[in-house]
């Protein structure tokens, strides 16, 4: 099968403007944009037959071009990453079996993430769709819940039932868990982790539906498939020992920096 890997990046974000060209030092000391930082991540699949990132402003077209990336220009009037994978499809002139939506604000998705993504749409021919969820350590769940109490709007989380197919997301911190966790203690959150696997006809399909009640209030993209009755694969991936976080506010910079640097990475 056939894989495209899009990497949708927009300036105007709403909670942080201009956030895929702000740079991330590493374990050296180098600075490098969190667009470049995501191509990397991308660059470093296995199995890949493509990679671009897909947006519509020139600043982050110039820089992602001046790193060797392919971009593919889209409309501003894409509401969400999905809606920018979808249109991406349109400019190419290759076909591919599934596209993976890298979300560029996720520079710390290890290539497995992806990897195991795959492999389970692979291994679902009924899957439509797939997304990686990750078991939350004490020390994970402390942070989604500080953010909180703090009024920020940090990562998201999944619950999923026995078939594995998602039940909801929310960026409230879900299911209750009234216990107190030690850093290294597993829970039972799961962190969603923000990439998806689509066949081209989901794709094709969800930008013909209006947002729903739901993807508005939360403004969570993949709710809209769950709200057509669409069942979203929860593949469950393997943190093995690396630390996960998004880039969803301006005070998880100095949080992810740490993450790289005790990781070692560049």
């Amino acid at each position: 099968m056939s894989v495209l890997i899009a990497i949708p990046a927009r300036y105007a974000s709403t909670r942080y403007p201009g956030k895929p060209l702000v740079t991330l030092r590493g374990a050296t000391g180098e600075a490098k944009s969190l667009i470049r930082r995501s191509w990397d991540a991308a660059c470093g699949v296995k199995g890949v037959d493509k990679v671009v990132v897909a947006t519509d402003d020139t600043r982050i077209a110039d820089a992602a071009r001046d790193f060797g990336a392919e971009v593919v220009m889209t409309s501003p009037a894409c509401a969400n990453g999905t809606e920018r994978c979808a249109e991406v499809l349109d400019h190419m002139a290759e076909n591919f079996d599934i596209v993976v939506n890298l979300q560029g604000d996720a520079p710390l998705t290890p290539a497995w993430f992806v990897e195991d993504l795959v492999q389970g749409l692979r291994d679902n021919p009924d899957a439509q769709v797939a997304t990686p969820v990750l078991r939350t350590e004490g020390r994970a769940l402390n942070g989604l819940l500080q953010d909180r109490r703090e009024g920020r709007v940090g990562g998201t989380t999944a619950v999923f039932g026995a078939d594995n197919n998602a039940l909801y997301f929310s960026k409230e911190v879900i299911p209750y868990t009234g216990k107190t966790y030690g850093d290294d203690d597993d829970t039972p959150v799961f962190h969603h982790v923000g990439v998806y696997a689509y066949r081209p006809a989901a794709l094709k399909s969800y930008v013909t539906w209006d947002s729903g009640p739901l993807e508005q209030l939360e403004g969570l993209e993949q709710l809209r498939f769950l709200e057509r009755g669409v069942p979203m694969l929860c593949v469950e991936v393997a943190a093995k020992g690396r630390q996960f976080w998004e880039l969803n506010n301006p005070e998880d910079v100095p949080r992810i920096e740490a993450m790289l640097a005790e990781m070692g990475h560049p």
